[in-house]
């Protein structure tokens, strides 16, 4: 198994306009032959391609291109807002990025799902098989990559955790776009503006997901007591307002005023633990109160009991959440010795607007797992998994880690 990533800024340049033929043909044409080059000289049978919008006018045609001198088994990709590649992170610029892996006894296969053609979230499993032509026993992992306009990806990714409960999905959300129909999509040989694209892996391949919401925690934890849908009333039988007045009351007056505006809920996913630490809870918004009766609008659906705690982001919360996460990883050492290659999914409102410089994020995941080759983009939302659910998340990096089976590898 081989992974390469290679990225192109045309910044400045006369392609950055995308306005000629012999611009972007240019610009394709360096990328897949360096691509090429670092597989050994061999075509891909996975190939991840993240374009800038600028691209758009231009999008068919690339896509028509990279097909043509690459021929990828499997192909995907979208516009983005910021790209990852090649060791760099790139926001707000003109530029391609392209990941590609040679996967020898691995099934990769790419597809287009519209909302029309999803099934009911009550429907069996099978319809899901059908759907994706894939069967649980086949133990697929997933990259999706989706429009945020015209696609229900929380029922999807809950759908796909109904019908494939112990597989990895990772991805994220086309950036780009500010409205319907201005994000490009790529499932093989054609390109969408609606939508979700995908891949999914299956044979000697596995995936592992860090997911690094990017929040530390602040209090103490707190029982639901009452609650309605995403309404929060009351915490351990007092008004939640009160108690989350009372927790930031508490902090530090540089975390008071950080408090302000980024505070968040955490939800605990095993309720069975005793002692909870960061990455146990899945972070979700404090969008306000709820004026006439004093509720916290959160962005998440809750039910009694379940076990909540407060959080707070910043910069530094966030590498170290990000640090963790990694250093979590690394411990069971036979996963990460064997990594080929990996895909950030990050959001945009991390990289240079969070830490005030590039490649943060890159160049920790490099620090703890060496120099493989890692693609992906900035998004605007982020997939992965939180304990054994799979979530979209916002403010998170969610890598996706490839290897080759152990159960298979000699």
């Amino acid at each position: 198994m081989k992974w390469a990533s290679v990225l192109k800024s045309t910044e400045g340049t006369p392609s950055s306009s995308a306005t000629t033929d012999e611009s972007y043909k240019a610009v394709v044409k360096e990328l897949s032959e360096q691509l090429m080059a670092e597989l050994g000289g061999a075509k891909p049978d996975f190939l991840l391609a993240f374009i800038s919008p600028d691209y758009k006018k231009q999008f068919e045609a690339v896509v028509t291109e990279l097909n043509n001198l690459l021929m990828p088994g499997a192909f995907i990709g979208c516009t983005a807002g910021g790209l990852i590649g090649g060791g760099q992170e790139l926001e707000q610029q003109s530029a391609i990025t392209l990941t590609g892996a040679v996967l020898p006894g691995v099934k990769a296969h790419a597809f287009h799902v519209t909302n029309d053609f999803m099934p009911d979230l009550d429907d069996p499993p099978q319809s899901w098989e059908r759907l994706l032509d894939v069967t649980a026993q086949d133990q697929p992992s997933f990259v999706l990559l989706c429009d945020p306009f015209s696609f229900s990806i929380e029922n999807f990714v809950q759908g796909l955790d109904y019908a494939f409960p112990k597989c990895v999905k990772v991805g994220g959300l086309a950036s780009g776009g500010h409205k319907a129909g201005e994000n490009r999509m790529i499932a093989d040989d054609r390109v969408y503006r609606s939508g979700l694209v995908g891949v999914y892996f299956s044979g000697n391949i596995e995936v592992d997901a860090v997911v690094a919401q990017g929040c530390r925690l602040i209090g103490k934890p707190h029982h639901v007591t009452k609650c309605d849908a995403n309404l929060l009333y009351e915490l351990d039988g007092k008004p939640a307002f009160m108690v989350l007045k009372e927790e930031i009351d508490r902090l530090s007056e540089r975390d008071q005023k950080l408090a302000r505006e980024a505070i968040f809920l955490g939800v605990a996913m095993d309720e069975f633990k005793d002692n909870f630490s960061d990455g146990d809870f899945l972070i979700r918004n404090i969008y306000g109160i709820e004026p006439m009766s004093g509720a916290l609008l959160v962005g998440e659906q809750l039910r009694s009991e379940r076990t909540v705690q407060f959080h707070l982001r910043d910069a530094a919360s966030s590498a170290d959440d990000l640090r963790s996460m990694l250093q979590r990883y690394t411990e069971d050492h036979t996963k990460s010795r064997t990594a080929c290659g990996a895909l950030l999914f990050s959001c945009l409102g991390r990289g240079q607007y969070l830490y005030g410089r590039a490649n943060h994020d890159s160049e920790l995941f490099g620090q703890y797992l060496g120099q493989i080759p890692l693609g992906g983009f900035f998004c605007n939302g982020e997939i992965g998994p939180v304990g054994n659910s799979t979530f979209l998340h916002g403010y998170t990096s969610s890598f996706g880690i490839f290897r080759e089976s152990l159960s298979t590898r000699k």
